[in-house]
């Protein structure tokens, strides 16, 4: 039976819980209400799990906070023994216009502590990631609070039709893989 592992990136606490930064982990916890599944809290973070044709989805949020979301991504990928290429790690993207989707093989950690801290303990950039695109509408010097803000109104209201979307990524992946998700998915 083939697995996968839905990482979404995000902070824990109550502070974090709406932020442009958690977009991972409002993605999953979305997929999880979908598929009505619950997140129980595990080593190293919150997991979920449910099956799709076969298939088994776990989906993880770290509660390592951002910047050593790897160590959560790599003792769940080895405990389940789930190759590089059925990982995708959902994470927020600044040089992306509010709700673009980019979905890529392999690439830079873009400046994003997640990213970096993966790539540092995966010793590698090639592992898929899901960007969603938060925009870049902060003045010079704000990005941190820009990052760590809440959502505005008009936002929060397109968000719920790009939670769609981002459902329909994840099963894309699942079921088609990563290429066939790119070429239907990428710059929606």
């Amino acid at each position: 039976m083939k697995k996968f592992l839905i990482v979404g990136l995000g902070n824990i606490g109550v502070e974090y819980v709406n932020t442009r930064h958690n977009i991972g982990f409002k993605i999953v916890d979305f997929i999880a209400q979908q598929e009505a599944v619950s997140f129980e809290t595990v080593k190293l973070g919150a997991l979920a799990t449910y099956k799709i044709k076969g298939r088994t989805v776990l989906l993880l949020k770290p509660n390592t906070y951002m910047n050593l979301s790897g160590k959560a991504l790599k003792y769940w990928m080895d405990k389940e023994n789930i190759p590089k290429e059925n990982i995708l790690v959902i994470t927020d993207d600044l040089n992306l216009p509010f709700g673009t989707i980019r979905i890529k093989p392999k690439g830079s950690d873009g400046g994003h502590n997640g990213l970096k801290n993966i790539q540092l303990i995966l010793n590698s950039t090639e592992y898929p990631r899901f960007r969603f695109g938060i925009s870049d509408q902060f003045k010079k010097g704000q990005q941190v609070d820009y990052v760590l803000g809440e959502w505005q109104a008009e936002e929060q209201e397109q968000l719920k039709s790009r939670y769609e979307v981002a459902a329909a990524v994840i099963n894309s992946f699942v079921l088609s893989g990563l290429s066939e998700t790119m070429n239907a998915f990428n710059g929606k």
